[in-house]
């Protein structure tokens, strides 16, 4: 068993690997700018194959061959690793191995091909329309409350992810024109359509957001400090919300972007639209919403059809 599966301390790597996954980190965050979480992300996935490569007496990228990989991807699946995981840690590899290619450090990419274990795609839960109402009918009590339905009002009408939510700032937000500016993932931005009680809500809450505001803090949504509301704060204020409306499933920010995305699809089957709302740069990530609408019409179908119905 090599040293990454026992666990422990992250071993010294050779420095002919060591080096490219520092330079492509730097690369992601200063030129791509990705965000921290997904540089954090790499590095980990990539310095766990170093690891492993390393016990397989491999001191360069360039040594690699795509049976390392297989093998790679095998004992991940031997320490448990979910195939959804396993994927995700191959794509990092593909993704570096890439800008070695384009780098002309490497002649042909290892990870070309390597396929991990077969998952099944499970299908987003999705939110339903009573529940959704439920949420978001309550009557603020307080002014957190005020602020709490005008960022749950928000995430569900644009659809945003909890970086997107969080990262915000008061100037991003055009109430007249009813819209948001939205900074996505690799830092682009899109303009997201706000619905009329998203907008409502996002009123009120920014007549006692001054209560809040100690010097000058950009961000829309802030905490009792007056600084920015952190995406953990988010979380939380939106499971105890959901608790106390009675709904008996767990609510994420990320549930409430599948729910604005579901219904916007089962309203209008518009694709297109729906992945232009939610940043999605592939259509076919997007396209996951397809199954979920055709179970809506297969149960309007069950319900209504003369000759589905239960006699």
């Amino acid at each position: 068993m090599s040293a990454p599966e026992r666990g422990g301390a992250t071993p010294s790597l050779p420095e002919g690997l060591e080096g490219p996954v520092r330079a492509f980190l730097r690369m992601l965050a200063e030129r791509r700018r990705s965000s921290p979480h997904t540089v954090s992300a790499y590095r980990r996935d990539l310095r766990e194959l170093a690891g492993f490569l390393a016990g397989e007496g491999v001191a360069t990228w360039g040594e690699v061959h795509p049976a390392h990989l297989r093998r790679h991807a095998m004992a991940l699946h031997r320490r448990g690793r979910s195939p959804a995981t396993i994927a995700r840690k191959l794509s990092a590899a593909r993704s570096f191995f890439g800008w070695l290619l384009g780098e002309e450090r490497l002649a042909a990419n290892p990870a070309v091909g390597v396929r991990g274990p077969k998952r099944r795609r499970s299908l987003p839960k999705s939110v339903a329309v009573d529940d959704m109402a439920r949420l978001l009918d309550h009557e603020p009590q307080d002014a957190l409350e005020l602020r709490d339905r005008a960022l749950f009002e928000l995430a569900y009408s644009s659809g945003l992810r909890l970086a997107e939510l969080a990262g915000l700032n008061l100037v991003d937000l055009d109430l007249e024109a009813g819209r948001v500016r939205v900074r996505g993932k690799g830092g682009k931005v899109r303009d997201v359509p706000v619905g009329r009680k998203a907008v409502q809500a996002l009123r009120a809450w920014i007549q006692v957001r001054p209560s809040f505001l100690h010097g000058r803090e950009a961000a829309l949504f802030l905490g009792r400090g007056g600084g920015r509301l952190g995406a953990r704060a988010i979380q939380k204020r939106l499971r105890r919300s959901a608790l106390r409306s009675g709904l008996d499933q767990p609510l994420s920010p990320h549930r409430l972007r599948h729910a604005c995305a579901t219904h916007l699809l089962e309203s209008s089957g518009d694709l297109r639209a729906v992945q232009e709302l939610l940043g999605h740069a592939d259509i076919s990530t997007t396209q996951v919403y397809t199954h979920l609408d055709f179970q809506h019409l297969a149960q309007v179908y069950d319900a209504a059809h003369p000759r589905a119905k239960k006699r």
